[in-house]
């Protein structure tokens, strides 16, 4: 059978108009890092060094391993040190992130290496094999152009967190369940999510290399 992560994992699922507090297991991830506007060429460059590791680990866990997935949608982290880039002043050429997609857990570093000798890609020596544990989170649906999600954020941020008990942790996390190259901007599906705590001390996701 072929495994849709999509189905199994209920975090990969939000609504629209809805604020969800949701427990995210740990997950394994293809990463590659970078800075700035994500309507360059470095974020071109990432992206088209992810899908061809995930395509052909897809096929090496089908053909080597007898275990079939469906290959998972893009996915990124994005910090700032200064978080009204994201809100209020969309200041692009302030942001970080990381582009990734995840795999299964039986997924190794070995098995990366194997595809990457395979490979050709503007940065396909960056890209890394990582577990994050983001544990609690917030989470909601936002449907539309990725400038036009200010509103939720700033909601998200400044009422929905605050009006919980939480605290903000970590990096603002997006899952991308649509293509934008086959999708008009205004129909986009964008899971917007940030990990957050209960407690009065601050933490952040663990990332931990995969032996």
């Amino acid at each position: 059978m072929k495994v849709d992560f999509r189905k199994d994992l209920p975090t990969y699922s939000a609504s629209r108009g809805r604020f969800d507090i949701v427990t995210v297991p740990p997950v394994d991830y293809l990463m590659v890092d970078g800075q700035g506007d994500p309507n360059t060429s470095a974020y071109a460059d990432a992206i088209a060094s992810l899908y061809p590791l995930a395509y052909g680990l897809k096929f090496l866990s089908r053909n080597e391993l007898g275990r079939d997935h469906v290959v998972m949608p893009l996915e990124a982290l994005w910090w700032s040190d200064d978080m009204e880039s994201f809100t209020s002043r969309r200041d692009k050429s302030q942001w970080e992130w990381t582009a990734m997609i995840m795999v299964p857990d039986w997924i190794t570093a070995d098995h990366l290496e194997e595809v990457r000798a395979m490979k050709s890609a503007p940065r396909i020596s960056d890209v890394r094999l990582e577990r994050l544990d983001e544990g609690l989170c917030v989470q909601t649906l936002h449907i539309g152009s990725y400038d036009d999600e200010a509103p939720v954020l700033e909601e998200m941020h400044d009422v929905v967190v605050p009006a919980h008990s939480l605290r903000m942790t970590g990096r603002h996390h997006e899952i991308y369940l649509s293509d934008p190259r086959r999708v008009d901007p205004s129909r986009l599906r964008t899971i917007l999510r940030q990990p957050v705590t209960r407690s009065d001390a601050f933490a952040t996701p663990s990332a931990h290399p995969i032996a």
